[in-house]
């Protein structure tokens, strides 16, 4: 995993790349017994005195509202209310996901989440990312969570071994186990299966190759080594990390 990706000014644009770069991978799979589709949780956030920013958001996406034209005061007498409320101040963020449905009928089989810094800090948001999770894993779907961040609290799986990344991996018929892939910071990311209904073949998704495609799609060597990752490294990680950053264009280390 390239640790500068998890900067809050790049994580986003990773996280909304690799969505629909997976789909595809996996819809040349699975077609046309299944079909996957890109679908949205929404997270409100409701603003404090001291204003909440989006985790991984590098600026708002939703222009401010422009002020309408005033019309001409209504004829007769307009009745007065005895005091006026404001709206809250709210952020709205979306996270994508992917959906396997069978083609037939339309039923999931299984749900693909890559994690996000809002699905891992704790909080409400957090909270509503598990609910969601249990509910799946209460049911017949698979569930597949990706997590290619250093930073926050791990998910609550019982039994997990030390690592940097993790990958897990809940067939519905082996529940309440789960294949797990531990990652650490230096090693390749793995090619992990995508399970299917019984007697399909799962599909697979090459993590390393993914990664590669979008970097070099996004030009991430041009920009995100302008500051140290976040999290900080240790002091030996971050020299092994520092070899890979890309010489600036006039030749000198960025």
């Amino acid at each position: 995993m390239n640790p500068y990706i998890e900067r809050a000014s790049v994580w986003h644009d990773f996280h909304e790349r690799w969505i629909p770069l997976v789909a595809d991978l996996i819809g040349a799979q699975v077609l046309p017994r299944y079909f996957v589709r890109i679908d949205e949780q929404m997270y409100i956030h409701e603003q404090s005195g001291e204003e909440r920013h989006l985790l991984g958001r590098g600026d708002v996406l939703v222009p401010a509202l422009s002020p309408p034209t005033v019309a001409a005061a209504p004829a007769g007498a307009v009745l007065e209310a005895p005091a006026q409320v404001r709206l809250p101040a709210v952020d709205t963020e979306g996270q994508s996901f992917l959906e396997i449905r069978d083609r037939d009928n339309h039923e999931l089989v299984t749900v693909v989440e890559l994690l996000s810094p809002t699905n891992k800090y704790k909080g409400p948001d957090r909270e509503q990312y598990l609910g969601k999770a249990r509910k799946l894993q209460q049911s017949w779907v698979h569930f597949v969570e990706i997590d290619l961040l250093r930073g926050g609290p791990r998910m609550p799986w019982l039994d997990m071994p030390e690592c940097g990344y993790c990958v897990v991996v809940s067939r519905f018929e082996q529940r309440p186990k789960a294949d797990f892939w531990p990652i650490r910071l230096r090693e390749r990311l793995p090619e992990i299966p995508i399970p299917l209904r019984g007697g399909d073949a799962d599909a697979r998704v090459d993590l390393q190759q993914v990664l590669h495609r979008i970097y070099d799609a996004a030009g991430y060597a041009y920009y995100i080594y302008s500051g140290p990752p976040e999290p900080l490294l240790s002091t030996e990680d971050a020299a092994w990390a520092a070899a890979f950053v890309p010489a600036s264009p006039n030749g000198k280390p960025r």
